[in-house]
């Protein structure tokens, strides 16, 4: 053992849902462990902090979006970012996690150093100094974008005299009453964006260039709140929860399985709440199955409503150029614009942007490995969250947290300080796609994603109840997780990154 602890035994980085999941599974899974959470915003939230555009809300329904042991207990299970942020502080309050959160703290650097069993973390303070901390364990809750840079299409906006804004840094004064608004782009923040605006806008329009699968449904859940009123509030929770992730799981393999099938039903349901009359099937017709791409969700048929209401409409065309007035379309029309709204995806990041080294050497993830898609190949005491891409973000970091926990508890039952996934260097592992969806922004980042093997544990699987079962039941030491005290049974810092080069 070395003379002095670490500061931490185990470090958070992120203050939204998956670094508040992990703290609250280390209340109750790991007491007596010391853990700080670490901010670099001035509130806890995360995403749902830092989007501030109109409509914000989830794509996914809070009985999976919410924590496994934590009941959704709002009427409306399609919820804004106000009733989220709620959520997360009551929990945040209520299990004694608030005190162990520090804010504006911005991780810059960590550096595992094998000789001490810990992380050397670097720490960038609001007034811009440095300072380090070390933990045992880092846990890196920091989201899955780059929250300093949105993507960049690359538009040349020219004479354009209206304003330009991008969803990622909403500006608390924009005025948009009674303005005509081009929305450009038709994902998930487009498709929350334009019903939302046009309240109060002249009229929005959503430009696309390639249509998306959308599909409706409530934002109340009728048989949750049913089920509230006649059980016990957890007992409803769980029942909902349990039906939620089952018809998520069915609905992304129908889809997989019957493309054709699935299509004609999402476009029978656009076509009954838009009416026969304002349906435009090359406008919802786009040239991929659905769940290629994540499905776009219009609760209530906002959107719908929205354009039937004449306040909103869809046009599928490219840009040609800006005018001083709008935008000028390849088709020759041209649409009039006050503001511009760039809708047009986010920028992936890996880790958080920050630069992780191994006893002072740079860690390249895109040759790691995950390792049952929370760590990484030949790399201690470091485990992360990325959410799935057909289910809700929360399922994943629940697993991940909860198996976290699990792998903290072993170490100290054994007096070990290390946790590795060992991987061979001549391992001749077959790699799978990372992602197989066709959206803009995977495809964008995969040259900086870590690596995925066709067979687990060493891939980032997207198979919610699988992981489930394993992370929840397997063993923890199941011969490739090095347990061991430092310097003992295991591979040197220089075996480790020769292994995943």
């Amino acid at each position: 053992m070395l003379a002095t602890a670490p500061d931490f035994d185990v470090l958070i980085v992120g203050a939204g849902i998956s670094g508040i999941g992990m703290a609250a599974h280390m209340e109750m899974q790991c007491p007596g462990t010391s853990y700080a959470i670490v901010e670099r915003r001035e509130n806890l939230g995360g995403t749902w902090d830092l989007f501030r555009y109109p409509g914000i809300r989830s794509d996914s329904d809070m009985h999976t979006l919410g924590f496994v042991f934590e009941p959704w207990k709002h009427e409306k299970s399609i919820a804004d970012a106000p009733a989220i942020l709620e959520y997360l502080n009551t929990i945040v309050d209520e299990r004694g996690i608030r005190k162990h959160i520090r804010y504006q703290r911005k991780v810059v650097s960590a550096d595992w150093r094998s000789d001490e069993a810990r992380w050397h973390v670097t720490i960038e303070q609001a007034d811009g100094s440095e300072t380090r901390v070390t933990a045992n364990f880092l846990y890196l809750g920091s989201g899955y974008y780059d929250y300093d840079q949105a993507y960049d299409p690359g538009f040349a906006f020219g004479d354009f005299k209206g304003q330009v804004i991008h969803p990622q840094f909403w500006p608390d004064d924009l005025d948009y009453t009674n303005k005509n608004v081009v929305v450009i782009g038709s994902g998930a923040t487009a498709v929350t964006i334009v019903p939302s605006m046009a309240k109060k806008a002249a009229k929005v329009t959503m430009l696309q260039r390639t249509p998306t699968w959308m599909f409706s449904r409530p934002a109340k859940d009728g048989l949750a709140n049913f089920l509230r009123k006649i059980l016990p509030e957890e007992t409803a929770y769980k029942i909902t929860r349990w039906k939620n992730i089952t018809l998520q799981d069915f609905a992304f393999k129908q889809a997989r399985k019957k493309p054709e099938k699935v299509k004609k039903m999402l476009k029978k349901r656009i076509v009954k709440a838009l009416g026969k009359d304002n349906y435009d099937e090359p406008t919802f017709t786009p040239p991929y199955d659905p769940w290629d791409q994540r499905l776009c969700l219009v609760p209530d048929a906002d959107l719908f409503e929205a354009m039937k209401s004449g306040k909103a409409q869809v046009v599928t065309a490219k840009i040609s150029s800006f005018t001083e007035t709008g935008i000028a379309l390849d088709n020759g029309e041209k649409l009039d614009a006050d503001i511009i709204v760039t809708a047009t995806g986010l920028k992936l990041a890996v880790c958080g942007k920050i630069a992780v080294s191994q006893d002072g050497k740079p860690v390249d993830f895109s040759e790691r490995f995950y390792y049952k898609g929370c760590m990484f190949s030949n790399l201690p005491n470091l485990a992360v969250v990325f959410g799935y891409l057909n289910a809700s973000w929360t399922l994943r970091s629940d697993v991940n947290s909860e198996y976290v926990c699990r792998v903290i508890n072993t170490m100290k039952s054994k007096g070990a300080d290390v946790a590795v996934p060992v991987l061979a260097a001549d391992h001749a592992l077959e790699e799978d796609d990372i992602f197989d969806f066709s959206s803009g922004y995977i495809q964008r980042a995969l040259d900086i994603m870590p690596k995925s093997a066709i067979a687990y544990p060493w891939r980032l699987n997207q198979e919610y109840v699988t992981d489930r079962k394993i992370m929840q039941d397997g063993p923890v030491e199941d011969g490739i997780l090095s347990i061991h005290a430092a310097g003992a049974n295991a591979q040197t810092s220089e075996e480790q990154l020769e292994a995943a080069e």
